[in-house]
């Protein structure tokens, strides 16, 4: 499965985790990131990602 993840995405583990939706996020995030990893999935990116990283 090829997944793309926006800027936003990828900065998301380092918000502020003290509200329950944003800590559910982040885990989301990690398990994709994760599972890019173990080559289980894909992740599609750009150059505009890259340089805005």
């Amino acid at each position: 499965m090829k997944i793309y993840m926006d800027v936003c995405c990828l900065c998301r583990p380092f918000d502020d985790q003290t509200m329950g939706r944003i800590r559910v996020e982040v885990t989301a995030v990690q398990e994709i990131i994760r599972r890019c990893a173990t080559l289980e999935f894909t992740l599609v990116t750009s150059e505009a990602i890259t340089e805005e990283l």
